[in-house]
Order: structure tokens, then sequence, then C-alpha cells
């Protein structure tokens, strides 16, 4: 059953059709809502800037507002475990943390917020990410009516196969075309243009390549950097990199 799901994961070339096999699937574990964050900005103390990194979830609007929108996640514990370890963790280490007096008055405004929308029993996986400066997430919130007992049980019985599946999942996310934050994704002049200058062509090569004529490349380079809210473009280069809006898949 895993073997089957991995591999419609490995065969999906859209972001949209990862996420929604991998919704489904960890719903039939009994996790119906998930948080994935993917950053590659990350600094030595913070995550980085919220509008450069990849957020996706099914969560209800009202925890999507108050969690990632108002940045309650920035005084999240377990997206605080998240930053400093690598594997699965029950959510248990964030009740112990209260029971005993050791979060912020931050992270309890966060715990209070979880209980108030129902977000109070899970699990939370972090991916071994290559770059320093890049980390990767879930936060696996188990149905309404599951205590956190049952998860760990739920966890027992399935933890290696769920475990599995997520890093799969990541490892295909970080493959795939994806823009950031609210940010439009690059049209495909901008991405042609921007491939172009990265493979060491002047603006009057890329003009003669393409056809076009100087100032209308100048004017793709500056609407790229706009795009990805950059000041250079060697900037504009690396973070479309970054978000593989490079050799992006056409639709048909």
């Amino acid at each position: 059953m895993i073997q089957e799901h991995l591999g419609d994961i490995i065969a999906s070339n859209s972001l949209e059709d990862v996420w929604s096999l991998h919704t489904a699937k960890m719903a039939e574990f009994g996790f119906d809502r998930l948080v994935y964050g993917y950053t590659r900005f990350r600094t030595g103390s913070t995550l980085g800037d919220l509008q450069d990194a990849l957020i996706l979830t099914n969560h209800e609007p009202a925890y999507v507002e108050h969690f990632v929108g108002d940045g309650g996640y920035y005084q999240g514990p377990m997206v605080a475990w998240a930053a400093e370890n690598v594997g699965a963790c029950s959510w248990s280490l964030m009740r112990d943390l209260a029971m005993s007096g050791k979060l912020s008055p931050g992270e309890m405004e966060v715990v209070a917020l979880n209980q108030r929308l129902g977000v109070t029993a899970g699990y939370t996986i972090s991916f071994h990410d290559v770059s320093m400066r890049a980390k990767g997430a879930t936060g696996l919130t188990a149905r309404r009516g599951l205590s956190q007992d049952d998860v760990d049980e739920i966890w027992a019985k399935h933890g290696a196969d769920i475990e599995l599946a997520n890093k799969v999942m990541h490892l295909k996310v970080t493959q795939l075309p994806h823009t950031t934050g609210q940010r439009r994704p690059l049209t495909a002049r901008q991405r042609e243009v921007l491939e172009w200058v990265a493979d060491g062509k002047t603006i009057q090569d890329t003009a003669t390549i393409m056809g076009l004529n100087p100032a209308t490349i100048e004017k793709h380079l500056r609407l790229a950097r706009e795009t990805l809210d950059v000041d250079t473009t060697a900037q504009a280069i690396l973070k479309a990199s970054s978000q593989n809006q490079f050799f992006l898949i056409e639709s048909e």
C-alpha cells in the first residue's frame, strides 16, 4: 500500500498533485490537517523571512491566519524543536514542557491557540537537509477526537511508513517548481532570459538568441527582479534557481 503511494508521489509532476496525494494518505493514518514548511534562507538565529519560505497546509483558514499569517509559528514549541533536530517527535513533548513550566509566555500563547482551534494531538517530522541554510519540516495534526496517547499508538504501528512517506514528499517537493509567500511566478520570457544570463550570455547575446532587442531583454530582467523581490540580476538567478523556477514544466 505505501509502496504504491510512494510511486505515485515520485511520478507526479506538479506541487498540487503531490500535496493532494500526500494529504489524502496522511488522513488514512488519522492525520487530517498538515502544515509543511521549507526554506533555503535560514540564518543562524531564525528560519528567515516567511516570504522566502514555501508553506503548504490544509488547516482551516482561522488557524492559518493566526499560526502562519500572524507569525505564531515563530513561537511554536514544535517549530523550535524542528529547527534544532532531525527525525520525528510526538507532541507529548509540548505537553510535558508546558506542564513543567519550561515554555516561554509566547510559546504558551501558541499552545493556547492550538487548544482553542482543535490542534491538540500530533507529530512533527524534521527533515535532514544538505545545506545549513535549508530546513524543512511537517506538522501532522490528528483528527479531532484523537488524544495524544491515541496518536502515539498509531505511530507505534505505522510511524515508519508515515515518516518515509513524508520524507519522499519533502524530497519531491524540493525538486518541483514553486513560488514562495504571496509572490507570483516568473513568466516564461522572464525565466528564459534569466536562464541565458545564468549561462553567461550578455544582454546582446540573449537578445540575438531570442530574436528580441536589448531593451526588451532589460525589461524582462527588471520585471524578474521585481517579481523575485531582489535588487540584482545575480540575486534573481540565485533565487529562481532555489525555487526550481528554471526549466519549469509547462502545462499542456
